[in-house]
């Protein structure tokens, strides 16, 4: 895929101030970017929260990562475009994103992380694994990775796979397994909401 110049409107899921952006890809105006940065992988944020990302927001701070060099900046709400179309990031973008710990996730420096979070492009590549502190990183990892990500993995820390999932699809642990451990949860305990 050729890369656009800009994205439009057009290129967004979604749109308006009645939607949340917290934990989603958005896309900046072209008119809030710095004159230097006309291309449009410079417009990809990921939306980490703020009093400006709730639906109807009374603030207009938005906090972001972006997906082109992982930098964090602060955006206003008016500077968003919209949710991007997952199919528009490039796999610079989506190794980029998943490089991101979930909003809230615990200190390194004083907690022990429990797995370790990876996502992987269709050939296989993916970057180095992101630490997760507890069941709950682990589910809102997964949640924020799911709609962009081929594939996700969730790692114990014996390197051993208790989570894995391919185009939005569970693999591991199976249906048939969550069902002998009782009700959605995992061996570990965690619920999924998938």
């Amino acid at each position: 895929m050729t890369e656009k110049a800009l994205f439009e409107q057009q290129d967004c899921l979604q749109t308006g101030y009645d939607i949340s952006i917290e934990g989603k890809v958005i896309i900046l105006r072209p008119s809030a970017l710095p004159e230097d940065c006309c291309s449009a992988k410079q417009q990809l944020y990921f939306c980490t929260g703020g009093n400006g990302s709730r639906p109807n927001p009374i603030g207009r701070s938005i906090f972001t990562v972006s997906l082109a060099d992982g930098e964090q900046v602060r955006w206003n709400r008016s500077d968003v475009l919209g949710i991007a179309k997952p199919e528009l990031l490039s796999e610079q973008a989506r190794l980029q994103l998943s490089q991101i710990r979930p909003s809230g996730a615990l200190d390194l420096k004083n907690h022990e992380p429990k797995f370790s979070g990876y996502c992987f492009l269709p050939d296989g590549r993916y970057a180095s694994g992101v630490w997760l502190c507890s069941d709950k990183e682990m589910q809102d990892y997964i949640e924020m990775q799911k709609e962009y990500q081929h594939k996700i993995m969730i790692c114990d820390r014996d390197d051993l796979c208790v989570f894995e999932m391919v185009d939005g699809k569970l693999i591991y642990p199976t249906q048939e397994m969550l069902e002998v451990h009782g009700g959605g949860q995992t061996p570990e305990g965690m619920e999924l909401k998938l």
